[in-house]
């Protein structure tokens, strides 16, 4: 309800003007009175005001002197000036002073009405106006990109997202059309050179990674067509495209050619490129992935380009990839072993594409558990960044040798660290719970989802974490919510939803319990906002 402030002389009129108007139909409050311009400047002092229906002749301050104060102190006010027929020479002064409209006494009541109703609807576009800029505003902050990158990082990593949680969060993202559009992946990447012989000082390519990450992704935000860009942490100067190409065919060779001109003639280097097939649907999205990350390291390689009929579809099926995971998680060494020999022998027979492909998906899923259990990688065990390694792999048995080579030091690495299997599973939980705070979690849910009872699976939880699952999930909540009180300018409802909580009275009262003061007060301890 916007407020209407009534300022006239004579309470006479103040109270017909009161009766005159359906204020609570027209979405408007008569909220004070005055009955001279300097006691309307006091009330418009103490209280905020939207409209103000004011008399230009009254003693003390009158109209004019009222409105030349409005203009300058509150230019936001909308005003209604009601003056007699013998003093209509005042109208010339509201005109001046920006007054919205002007009623000739005594006031009709349709004429009243539509004044308001004016009013109002000049306060309704600029407050959609503001919205609308505000949202603006927040589609372009840092945090948004950094959600929205997670979520394709997410999705490109087949991390367990529901459809419905998807669609949900695809629209959040205005991701939304991009789930039935047509799609190939485009990965980016200045190829390392040996140290060796360099000189001190010399331009190599690993010293560029940042700048070449900030010209793919501006070049990309420029660039005329459907394009989505991210990094993946697990590869670091690496940059990957997301490229619609339900308006053409070869919509993402082009954006490859361009990106890699921009990049030469910036960088002075030419980057190493790998494309997708197309794909389709969100859960297709982790085989194009794989495939141009794939295409990427083999760029040089004999069989760069080459495709066959296993191309753009999945080597592992979604059932067999969840299952190696789950192995994973566990620490089930045994069966990810059997499951991985058996796909890479069929691999292996289908053609030289396909095995390619999936000893990079095998090591990918190790490269994963390896970050998840802190188990540093040796250099020379970065397969992606080496293509002269995945070519010597040219049997099942010389890719089993060195996946499970690198699986068997991980999961030693494991247990000299006192790794078990449950604690392996809360750890995931754990991950699990990072990634996703901001959406509806519940422990029955996530006890279902990693195969525990759910009473068992909360007892599990508070031994290994040290607290119970709310306590961590809030405290996890708390963590974001505070990062966006001192980093940005979000109003409370904002950042209560974008943390996880329900609704921004149960989040105030929750942060002061723990903080000791209100979310607003925190706030006031750090005005430095992006």
């Amino acid at each position: 309800m916007y407020r209407v402030l009534i300022v006239d002389d004579e309470p006479e009129i103040r109270q017909g003007l009161r009766l005159k108007a359906d204020w609570e139909s027209l979405g408007l409050i008569v909220a004070g009175e005055a009955e001279s311009g300097a006691e309307a400047l006091e009330r418009l002092s103490e209280q905020a005001y939207d409209i103000m229906l004011a008399d230009m002749n009254m003693p003390v301050m009158d109209g004019v002197s009222l409105l030349e104060a409005c203009r300058e102190q509150y230019p936001n006010l909308r005003i209604i000036v009601i003056t007699g027929y013998e003093d209509f020479h005042y109208a010339k002064a509201a005109v001046k002073n920006r007054a919205r409209d002007y009623l000739l006494k005594p006031v009709a009541r349709d004429e009243l009405t539509a004044a308001l109703a004016k009013a109002k609807r000049e306060l309704d576009d600029e407050r959609r106006n503001r919205d609308e800029q505000a949202a603006v505003r927040w589609r372009l902050s840092q945090y948004y990109k950094d959600l929205k990158e997670h979520f394709v990082v997410q999705l490109v990593k087949g991390a367990p997202i529901g459809d419905g949680e998807a669609r949900e969060r695809a629209r959040l993202f205005q991701l939304e059309s991009w789930g039935p559009a047509p799609v190939r992946f485009v990965t980016a990447g200045l190829r390392e050179r040996s140290t060796l012989g360099a000189s001190v000082g010399e331009r190599t390519p690993d010293k560029f990674r940042l700048p070449f990450e900030m010209i793919c992704k501006e070049f990309a935000e420029v660039y005329g067509e459907p394009v989505e860009t991210f990094r993946d942490s697990h590869y670091p100067g690496l940059v990957h495209a997301v490229v619609r190409e339900d308006g053409s065919a070869d919509a993402a060779k082009r954006f490859a050619e361009a990106l890699g001109s921009c990049v030469k003639e910036q960088l002075s280097f030419e980057p190493a490129i790998g494309l997708s097939g197309q794909v389709t649907g969100f859960a297709a999205w982790k085989e194009g992935y794989l495939e141009s990350l794939t295409a990427w390291n083999m760029s040089e390689s004999e069989v760069a380009g080459k495709r066959d009929a296993a191309a753009g579809r999945a080597v592992l099926s979604e059932d067999a990839f969840k299952v190696l995971r789950r192995h994973l998680a566990k620490g089930e060494w045994e069966p990810f072993e059997r499951s991985a020999r058996a796909a890479l022998e069929a691999a292996f027979g289908d053609s030289r594409a396909s095995f390619v492909r999936l000893i990079f998906q095998l090591y990918f899923l190790l490269d994963a558990a390896a970050q998840e259990l802190g188990v540093p990688l040796d250099e020379r065990e970065r397969l992606w960044l080496r293509p002269d390694l995945v070519l010597s792999l040219d049997t099942a048995a010389k890719a089993e040798s060195f996946l499970f080579g690198l699986g068997d030091r991980i999961r030693r690495n494991a247990e000299g660290g006192g790794n078990d299997p449950e604690q392996s599973t809360i750890r995931e939980v754990r991950r699990f719970i990072d990634d996703n705070y901001m959406y509806d979690l519940n422990l029955t849910s996530l006890a279902e989802q990693f195969n525990y009872n759910a009473s068992y699976f909360s007892e599990l939880f508070k031994a290994k974490v040290g607290k119970t699952f709310i306590q961590y999930l809030t405290d996890v909540r708390m963590k974001h919510a505070v990062r966006l009180l001192e980093e940005t300018t979000l109003g409370l409802w904002d950042i209560a939803e974008l943390s996880g909580f329900s609704n921004p009275g149960y989040f105030s009262s929750k942060f002061k319990k723990i903080y000791g003061v209100t979310p607003s007060e925190y706030r006031q301890r750090h005005p430095k906002k992006l």
